[in-house]
């Protein structure tokens, strides 16, 4: 692998690689169809009916579509570390980065699952778990877990030179999946967020894309996780007095 020197993280940053400009335009299209599934689902936001495969399935494009335009930028940093076969490696860090995001729909559906048997159930029940995971979503953005995967997230240089260790055939799946990781510890409160809403939620799923993208990039993105923090505390306490905002639907 090639050097990475100190102009590089911002020569990154501005302009992509073709391979990196592929991954972004992936996440594109991955908005397109994330947008044909929700009209097909109509305003169904619950795992209301999804079985797990298929819930996998759309929480993978939904991944896609809000993770992958962000993840570009590093990509095209570690591709210009590539001497050799960069289209095939970057398909081979974009698979072990969607991987990881991939199984991260499982503890996903698992808890949107128990809202929404609790909303059959006993609705003021899943009121106060809506409730508890915005007050864990704030908590999580307040942490010192999120604001130590947030600086690696936007000052990737420690990772990329890191990187630079592997070897055998999988190491760029490694990387994606070592990457992927730390981007689930900057998201998992985002996340949170998304289940406590409803896990299909097409508005806030683009709300949070946004939010993601500033968080890691933005001058003012640490600030701004902070101010996210505070929204998940005020919808933890605004779910009690309206229950429309609660995002489990009865199955």
């Amino acid at each position: 692998m090639e050097r990475l020197n100190a102009a590089e993280p911002r020569r990154g940053l501005l302009q992509l690689t073709p391979q990196a400009t592929a991954l972004a335009l992936t996440g594109a299209f991955a908005w397109l169809a994330v947008i044909g599934v929700a009209r097909g689902m109509g305003m169904m936001t619950s795992v209301a009916g999804l079985s797990l495969p298929t819930f996998v399935g759309i929480w993978t494009l939904m991944m896609a579509a809000m993770m992958l335009p962000g993840v570009a930028p590093v990509a095209s940093l570690y591709a210009r570390t590539v001497r050799i076969n960069r289209w095939w490696r970057l398909v081979l860090f974009a698979f072990g980065y969607l991987l990881i995001w991939a199984i991260t729909s499982l503890p996903a559906f698992g808890l949107a699952l128990v809202g929404a048997n609790l909303a059959r159930v006993q609705p003021f029940a899943a009121q106060i778990t809506s409730s508890a995971i915005f007050l864990l979503a704030g908590a999580y953005q307040l942490s010192p877990l999120k604001r130590r995967c947030l600086e690696h997230c936007r000052s990737p240089v420690a990772l990329l030179l890191h990187y630079g260790s592997y070897a055998g055939r999988l190491r760029d799946l490694r990387v994606g999946v070592h990457h992927a990781a730390y981007c689930v510890g900057c998201c998992v409160g985002l996340m949170l967020i998304l289940i406590g809403v409803g896990a299909m939620n097409l508005t806030v799923m683009l709300v949070l894309a946004g939010v993601i993208l500033l968080e890691k990039y933005w001058t003012r993105g640490v600030a701004l996780s902070r101010i996210t923090a505070l929204a998940a505390f005020g919808l933890a306490v605004f779910v009690l007095a309206f229950p429309q905002l609660t995002g489990f639907s009865a199955m």
